[in-house]
């Protein structure tokens, strides 16, 4: 089995977007990591989750579906947050590390989930047109 390496130039612009948003992402959790270490025993675990969903999008960069991943971390982390008030405590925090981190890591993963959703319909349509043009 040849396994040849991503190749991230080849990627569709939404996908690089969706990389991004999780940069972004992992940027707010160090503010909010930095702004309040108490918070985080240790090291913050949204951080690990992150990045690991940015690893499988890029090292998949080949498959259409992958982006799914960048979904998947924005929702849970930002979808979980307002669900389970954390997120809206945090943001209504008095403590301005604390809501600049929440405001940046909001941002990014809301631009990574809906970035990997145009992702992932565009490496299908470009799927359809290369089995389309054999």
């Amino acid at each position: 089995m040849n396994v040849e390496p991503a190749d991230l130039s080849t990627a569709p612009r939404s996908t690089k977007l969706a990389l991004a948003g999780l940069a972004v992402g992992v940027l707010g959790l160090v503010i909010q990591w930095i702004a309040d270490p108490a918070k985080f025993p240790g090291f913050p675990p949204g951080i690990i989750m992150i990045v690991a969903a940015a690893a499988i999008v890029a090292f998949g960069v080949r498959w259409w579906w992958t982006p799914v991943f960048s979904v998947l971390a924005g929702t849970w982390i930002v979808g979980g947050g307002f669900l389970s008030a954390q997120l809206t405590a945090n943001l209504a925090s008095g403590d301005a590390g604390t809501v600049a981190g929440n405001v940046v890591m909001s941002l990014g993963l809301i631009v990574a989930a809906v970035a990997g959703i145009l992702a992932m319909i565009e490496g299908r349509r470009r799927l359809r047109r290369g089995a389309a043009g054999r």
